[in-house]
């Protein structure tokens, strides 16, 4: 490496601040759509929303908890301390989802899930040393 790449090559402080700015950007996008597209349409018993947890096939009342479920996902992702643990627990929400779409409901579909839980991966892989100190203090 030469004298003028090193000076113009960025520093891994740089680039964790970047990736860090990048996925505050998708934890932004993805509550806005958790929240507004996805859990009060659930949660208000929108006609489609109804129509496709009676496909499922487990009642209403699971349509409730998937609602409150990302709801909650969406502004754990909005605070610091609890981004990651809501990505992990939303990797699990999307791993059903997934399941679902495949299984059941229309596997085409079952890409969008699928992206954004790689997503949510890299969000709770960076946010995994917040999620470390928030689960030691609920120890002590």
């Amino acid at each position: 490496m030469t004298a003028q790449t090193a000076r113009t090559a960025p520093s891994a402080t740089a680039v964790r601040g970047m990736r860090r700015k990048a996925l505050w950007v998708a934890q932004i996008l993805l509550a806005a759509f958790l929240l507004i597209a996805s859990g009060l349409p659930k949660l208000m018993g929108q006609a489609d929303a109804v129509e496709s947890f009676e496909q499922i096939g487990w009642g209403q009342w699971f349509r409730y908890v998937t609602g409150v479920v990302e709801v909650a996902g969406a502004i754990g992702l909005l605070i610091p301390r609890l981004a990651g643990l809501a990505a992990a627990g939303l990797i699990g929400l999307m791993a059903g989802a997934i399941l679902t779409q495949i299984l059941v409901l229309d596997p085409a579909w079952s890409a969008m899930p699928a992206a954004f839980a790689v997503v949510f991966a890299a969000i709770a892989w960076d946010r995994r040393a917040e999620t470390r100190e928030l689960l030691r203090s609920l120890k002590r």
